[in-house]
């Protein structure tokens, strides 16, 4: 694996935990509250951290330009809003195994939070929708992924990549979530051979989703999971 790659890694984890720093530096010099501190300097960071990444990932995007057998803007067009679909659906089929199945309860506790900060700063969503999946594609399709699927085989590497994809996001319990949204963005990377149709995808993704619990009250998301729960059960 190229060095810049390590780099890379370690900007994305250097990100994660410089919000702490940031959140204190934005409540130290401006009159905001905790929560508006600690949006402003997740932005801030995940913004910085996408500047860096971007750097060091020149080469690779030189590179990218000038690859012939990947696809052709028609196809970069058309699989990303293929690929929204598919990681959509697939999401939904792990979400009914999840609960009918297995019995974990529906809803994500990452997703309400990032709702949670949305709706008290809408400029948060810059997060979920533009930095994140950027980040996360290079970082475990790109890398993790690309890296692994060279040693092992598609499914190892797509599964061992979604596996890292849920523990960075901090909820193991929806592996299975994260596991065929990894599946069907890892397909897309192979099938087109360019990253930014997984980066695409994921962003629609994210934007479809943040979209549609926006304008919904929290209460009302809760009573909704709770009834789909019971008819699933049923």
């Amino acid at each position: 694996m190229p060095k810049r790659y390590w780099w890379v890694i370690i900007s994305y984890i250097i990100t994660q935990f410089s919000v702490i720093l940031t959140g204190s530096i934005v409540y130290s010099a401006f009159p905001v509250s905790k929560l508006e501190a600690s949006i402003y300097g997740g932005v801030i960071s995940f913004l910085l951290g996408l500047i860096v990444v971007l750097l060091l990932m020149r080469p690779d995007m030189k590179q990218g330009l000038q690859q012939r057998d990947g696809a052709s803007i028609w196809g970069i067009i058309t699989w990303s809003i293929l690929g929204t679909f598919m990681a959509i659906f697939s999401q939904g089929i792990a979400n009914f195994i999840q609960i009918a199945l297995l019995g974990i309860a529906p809803g994500s506790e990452n997703t309400q939070g990032i709702m949670t900060m949305a709706r008290a700063i809408p400029l948060f969503v810059i997060i979920p929708v533009l930095t994140a999946p950027v980040l996360e594609e290079i970082i475990f399709r790109k890398i993790i992924f690309g890296t692994l699927y060279k040693r092992t085989n598609f499914f190892i590497a797509a599964l061992i990549s979604a596996a890292l994809f849920a523990i960075i996001h901090g909820e193991p319990q929806h592996i299975l979530v994260y596991g065929t949204m990894g599946l069907v963005f890892a397909y897309l990377y192979v099938k087109t051979k360019r990253i930014i149709v997984p980066i695409f995808a994921h962003m629609a993704m994210n934007g479809i989703v943040v979209i549609a619990q926006y304008n919904l009250d929290p209460a009302e998301i809760e009573k909704q999971l709770n009834e789909l729960q019971t008819v699933l059960l049923l």
